[in-house]
């Protein structure tokens, strides 16, 4: 018998009932269920709409069906044969049915004042706060993991790129430190959802509240929320803060895909920048000789999944009329497959990096026409306008190319046929390293900089 089947004359279609049956996706949030659960029957208790006794009993067999769910005693899938009529259409009524084959009647009071819409609303909620807490401390091992590698390369000199040709000299620890910052935007992303997470629709209802005198305040302290949600269509009805959870794990893992893109392209031959551990890279079946990296690849695969996800839900919500409709059912495994999706990403990016060793010799080799740059701002410090001193850095460089030199090579003379400004101290910036150490402004990639921003994200990173 179905908790709605007063209204009908003849039973769900068993084709139906397995088509609209969410129990295989939904019961991976049981715990939420009775947590949300247990926290409702203390107020109705409290509240003496129900009697405390009762309360009791029922508070006492949802923590024993928690148990049982949990050592694997109460199996939560669906199965459907000639002598077992009852399917659970979803979590809720899974649980509510044992809970009344333990406790008789009674355990059907759990349901008052209370609907499966705002029941799934604040599992749903509750399963966002836990999975937030997860996924910042999985970023903040992520950035710690970065931050051991730039230390490690604090010295390691590597051409910047624009376009991905080569610009100017920057420290690998520099390149770096900006996923450091990037993730970190991610995760303040994550941490600002979650504001917006912690105000509870329990007691919502199915859409308009109820009559009886619940306290809404007392659930949601009892459950940890900030506040609750005030209108009780709001509170069903929308899916705001679980596709914000999923636009900050798009964010996510767009920053882990780059990343991955780079680890990549610098692992091939050409580049030769990086070798990825054995552990996290795979062979072929053909070529004896490859190293593959798979483990990167598919962390950059893995990313259209997640925004696949998004786009699910932005698309199941662009359409409802309020309140609730049945549609919702399809935000869950959008929601699930993203959380599991950016925690196994961020977690397999961790390991693969505590393997992955930078070759220095070859970044250092890579150093052609880097320092076009400052031959430019050389001559604007002589008190050349700057785009001046561009045509002729560039002119040089043009030049410096067609006779196949480098701009170190280029004797000094040969400079001041160009300008007359180049003096001999143009040698001094015509280094590398001393180009680097001439860097000023905040957030550059002089060692003095990228020291102290590295010394800032180790103590941030502590925290």
């Amino acid at each position: 018998m179905k908790a709605w089947n007063g209204r009908f004359r003849t039973r769900l279609d068993p084709a139906a009932l397995k088509f609209s049956s969410s129990l295989a996706v939904d019961k991976r949030l049981y715990k939420e269920d009775i947590e949300g659960s247990i926290a409702h029957v203390e107020m109705l208790a409290r509240k003496g709409i129900i009697p405390t006794r009762d309360g009791r009993k029922i508070k006492r067999a949802l923590r024993g069906i928690e148990r049982e769910i949990g050592k694997g005693k109460f199996s939560l899938d669906a199965k459907m044969n000639n002598r077992e009529r009852f399917v659970a259409e979803d979590v809720h009524m899974a649980i509510e049915k044992k809970l009344i084959e333990k406790v008789g009647e009674i355990g059907g009071k759990l349901h008052t004042a209370r609907s499966r819409n705002d029941q799934i609303a604040l599992d749903e909620r509750l399963y966002l706060r836990r999975s937030i807490s997860i996924v910042c401390g999985l970023i903040l091992q992520f950035q710690k993991r970065i931050l051991t590698e730039a230390e490690r390369n604090i010295d390691v000199i590597m051409p910047g790129y624009t376009h991905l040709q080569h610009a100017q000299p920057i420290l690998l620890a520099h390149h770096l430190l900006a996923y450091v910052s990037m993730v970190e935007r991610d995760r303040e992303r994550f941490i600002d959802c979650l504001r917006r997470v912690s105000r509870s629709p329990l007691g919502a209802g199915a859409l308009a509240g109820t009559s009886f005198p619940i306290d809404r305040n007392m659930t949601a302290r009892k459950l940890g929320f900030n506040a609750v949600l005030e209108n009780s269509i709001d509170a069903v009805s929308d899916r705001d803060v679980q596709i914000e959870f999923l636009s900050a794990c798009a964010m996510t893992m767009m920053h882990l895909s780059r990343f991955a893109e780079e680890l990549i392209l610098w692992s091939s031959h050409e580049w030769n920048f990086v070798e990825i551990g054995d552990a996290f890279t795979t062979g072929s079946s053909i070529m004896p000789q490859k190293k593959n990296p798979d483990i990167a690849e598919l962390i950059r695969g893995k990313t259209g999944r997640v925004y696949g996800d998004l786009m699910a839900l932005l698309t199941v919500m662009k359409g409802l009329p309020l309140a609730y409709n049945r549609d919702l059912q399809e935000d869950k495994e959008p929601l699930f497959d993203a959380c599991d999706t950016v925690t196994d990403c961020l977690s397999m990016f961790s390991s693969m990096l505590k393997t992955t060793r930078f070759n220095a010799r070859r970044f250092e080799r890579m150093s052609d026409f880097l320092l076009a740059t400052e031959v430019a701002d050389y001559l604007v410090r002589k008190g050349l306008p700057f785009r001046k001193a561009h045509a002729i850095a560039g002119t040089i460089v043009r030049d410096c190319l067609a006779k196949n030199i480098s701009l170190e090579e280029l004797p000094l003379k040969s400079y001041q046929h160009y300008s007359k400004l180049f003096g001999k101290d143009l040698r001094q910036i015509l280094n590398i390293r001393s180009s680097l150490l001439q860097k000023k402004s905040i957030g550059s990639t002089s060692p003095r900089e990228v020291r102290k921003l590295l010394i800032r994200w180790k103590k941030t990173c502590d925290r």
